[in-house]
């Protein structure tokens, strides 16, 4: 049985963890993630991807404490699992299907987009074990009010579905069965849009948070200059006055 199913359709990429029944983040599932995720960004005929986890009790629960890999490779490996998930450049759509903790945070919080089945839940237990949450001790309080952030990493309480949906770390609630459609109805609404603005919003999402609106703007001009010479900023202009479908071909 493969731990991560990983499949093409339709311009979008499927990666699916596969260690049920909690789809907990071994070393070897790492790697086979950030390999998918790094095809993923490098086919240029993939313009979406969705994350979830095997089943509806869980996205990931959290590294396996149990790999013998992972209690060697300790902050090592956490620190590089959570860089090559920050660094994908290609949207990304997590469909949290359940528990979605500790290193199974940081795979949704890495997401560009999240939408929760109404049974999932968030957090980071990582404080419980005297261990700490790389990313979401870092990042938890970018998303959401300081203070939230704060309690979520010093409690390691829970934050049901409702709540994150409340407070906005996710952007959409849906019953277990629609959680699927409704990030590919997402990701389809991706693939109407050109890739390589999308890969520049994404960047500039990212790279800006705390820049100056004058560096922002700066920034702004060096990445989206070229794209308005591309070839797909005409088709797009173009396919627009004529009322059909752009065909993208990245340059």
């Amino acid at each position: 049985m493969s731990i991560l199913i990983y499949e093409k359709k339709d311009h979008i990429a499927y990666i699916t963890l596969n260690r049920p029944p909690l789809n907990t983040m071994s070393v070897e599932l790492s790697r086979q993630l950030i390999k998918a995720l790094h095809d993923y960004d490098a086919d240029n005929d993939l313009y979406a991807g969705i994350i979830t986890g095997t089943g509806d009790r869980s996205f990931c629960a959290g590294a396996d404490l149990t790999d013998p890999e992972h209690i060697e490779a300790g902050v090592n490996w956490e620190a590089d699992y959570d860089w090559q998930l920050a660094n994908i450049k290609k949207p990304l759509i997590a469909a949290v299907n359940g528990y979605c903790l500790g290193a199974g945070f940081t795979l949704a919080l890495c997401c560009d987009i999240r939408i929760a089945s109404e049974k999932a839940s968030l957090g980071t237990p990582d404080q419980k074990l005297n261990t700490v949450d790389a990313y979401a001790s870092i990042m938890l309080s970018r998303m959401i009010p300081a203070s939230t952030a704060m309690e979520v990493l010093m409690t390691g309480d829970r934050l049901s579905a409702q709540e994150a949906y409340r407070i906005g770390l996710v952007s959409r609630l849906v019953p277990p069965a629609e959680l699927i459609p409704a990030a590919e109805a997402i990701a389809k609404k991706i693939c109407n849009n050109g890739p390589v603005a999308l890969w520049a919003c994404k960047e500039l999402n990212r790279r800006t948070r705390y820049m100056s609106l004058d560096d922002s703007l700066s920034l702004f001009k060096s990445i989206t200059g070229p794209i308005l010479k591309m070839d797909d900023t005409r088709e797009g202009i173009t396919a627009f006055f004529e009322k059909r479908p752009p065909v993208w071909k990245l340059k």
